[in-house]
């Protein structure tokens, strides 16, 4: 058979190529659903539950989930520590100098919407990685900062771009793989926040001590590149078999006997063309030469159409991804319809910064009290983080309990969690300010049950985009947060009036997560009445 016959027929296959398979698997919402369907051979699907559901690679979404919330949100937690070192190096007011680790914070979580399409488009994996790499550049940035405004691009942007675009595949991919352990396994993950918070405080304590703090930022940057090792680990729940690509889709790639078989019936090595190629005045006279010739430009024509057919995939998957974004967003199932998860938004914009300022602050205000020896033996944020660990499991356990309202636990702990923001202006001792900060730590691990309680009121299928919601209100609340308590504070020159202040607003927080199910037991009444006078 003939160079240009064999070419043919090779690239006959590439067009013609369907890839039937006798059995093959779909899941139902791509990576979302743990549940798959096969064939039988009277074609009836049956449902058939994922090995991973539950087990098996779901424990490793949970340590990579877990690792993950001690890089980035233990990390942010500790910010304080950097924030009495730039107030020294700076010099500028506190209000302006707490905007560093609130952009930080808020720009983690407002980017949350915009992940949902990194995610939509590439994937849980390709965009922690990415993730983790730009995180790692804005540490490293911000160790040459001249001022604070250097800080707010470097530090502020940049690591806190990465950092959400890392944040959110992790609670993601946990989500995905559990489903009668979500919250424990949710609990489980996010109790990174409380290590990451209580390790990060000493390790950066101690960097700054020894080596200052731009050189501590430096190391960071380099510790944070572990997260691209956890963005490796989020494996998506269709590993890619039976012609599917990473995300659970059917591939249209050709298979790999196609191009083989060009290689070995019609191809020659690059070694066999270097010895058996003629000079030019040879393959002038030589119809074999010339037939290598053309043959040599036909498989220019096969590299060629391969670039441009994964071309077309790639922007195909692109197109796909923003319109699955948008029509979650905007569409005609818009998340905007439901009445509770509006509710739920309003909340999270008045939530996050109760939670967010006694880790920045805290420091300052311990300065004010003359109990810095104190706090140095044992540090009030530690305690934080610390009891904050227990909370997010003992809720999260709770909350799996078959005859507890996830709602019922969500609600007590965010109640538990403004009265300790209303005392805390209150005390003025160390040990008085420990309880209350335990307290606090332990009534902020409902944020284990977030994640629990979106996918209860928008499903499953819809979780990237309306947690990303979620987190992104979050972020708002974060950014404003704590400079406004620095500003009240260059004010009054007292810390009372802005946890005062921002109490009220997260009582406002609750009392959106109260309506509904306010309205909810009256319309059952009314039904229940109407029913009663029918009969």
């Amino acid at each position: 058979m003939s160079c240009y016959r064999q070419w043919q027929v090779a690239l006959q296959g590439l067009q013609t190529w369907t890839g039937p398979r006798k059995s093959w698997k779909m899941y139902t919402s791509h990576e979302d659903i743990g549940y798959d369907f096969e064939d039988d051979p009277k074609d009836k699907k049956t449902l058939k539950p994922h090995p991973n559901i539950d087990g098996g690679w779901a424990w490793m979404m949970v340590l990579a989930s877990f690792f993950v919330h001690i890089l980035v949100m233990g990390s942010q937690m500790a910010l304080g520590v950097l924030n009495v070192e730039w107030l020294e190096e700076f010099h500028q007011s506190r209000g302006l100098t707490a905007w560093v680790s609130s952009l930080s914070m808020g720009i983690t979580l407002i980017v949350g919407p915009f992940i949902g399409l990194f995610i939509n488009t590439c994937g849980c994996r390709r965009t922690a990685i990415i993730g983790g790499l730009v995180n790692s550049l804005g540490w490293v940035l911000s160790a040459y900062a001249a001022n604070v405004h250097y800080l707010f691009i470097t530090f502020g942007v940049t690591a806190g771009f990465g950092s959400g675009m890392t944040y959110l595949p992790a609670v993601v991919m946990v989500g995905r793989y559990f489903q009668k352990r979500r919250a424990l396994a949710q609990g489980l993950s996010t109790t990174g926040t409380g290590f990451g918070a209580f390790l990060m405080t000493l390790l950066l304590k101690y960097l700054c001590a020894e080596y200052g703090w731009r050189n501590a930022m430096f190391i960071q940057g380099a510790v944070s590149l572990n997260l691209c090792v956890c963005g490796a680990l989020m494996r998506p729940l269709s590993p890619g078999k039976d012609g599917r690509d990473p995300a659970g889709r059917e591939s249209r790639v050709p298979p790999a006997h196609s191009t083989e078989s060009v290689k070995s019936n019609g191809q020659l090595d690059r070694a066999d063309e270097k010895e058996g190629s003629p000079g030019p005045e040879e393959a002038l006279g030589d119809p074999a030469a010339q037939a290598c010739q053309e043959e040599a430009g036909h498989r220019r024509n096969v590299c060629a159409f391969r670039v441009l057919k994964t071309v077309s995939q790639l922007t195909i998957r692109v197109r796909k991804g923003f319109r699955d974004w948008y029509s979650g967003y905007f569409g005609a199932a818009s998340l905007f319809t439901n009445r509770v998860f509006v509710a739920f938004i309003f909340w999270a914009l008045f939530a996050y910064s109760s939670f967010v300022i006694p880790f920045i602050h805290l420091p300052e205000i311990v300065h004010l009290y003359n109990l810095s020896e104190q706090n140095n033996v044992f540090p009030l944020t530690s305690i934080i983080a610390i009891v904050h660990i227990f909370g997010k499991v003992v809720l999260g356990v709770v909350a799996d309990l078959p005859c507890i309202s996830v709602w019922n636990v969500f609600l007590l702990a965010n109640l538990t969690l403004v009265l300790s923001i209303f005392v805390l202006p209150l005390m003025h001792t160390y040990a008085g300010l420990a309880v209350i900060c335990a307290l606090i730590g332990f009534s902020s691990g409902y944020f284990s049950l977030m994640p629990v309680v979106t996918e209860d009121l928008v499903g499953i299928e819809h979780l990237a985009n309306a947690y990303g919601i979620i987190i992104c209100a979050n972020g708002i609340s974060a950014l404003l947060g704590p400079p406004f308590a620095g500003w009240i504070y260059d004010i009054t020159q007292k810390y009372d009036f802005s946890f005062y202040i921002c109490g009220l607003l997260y009582l406002v927080g609750i009392l959106f997560l109260l309506v509904q199910p306010c309205i909810q037991i009256i319309e059952q009444s009314r039904k229940k009445s109407m029913g009663g006078t029918h009969v």
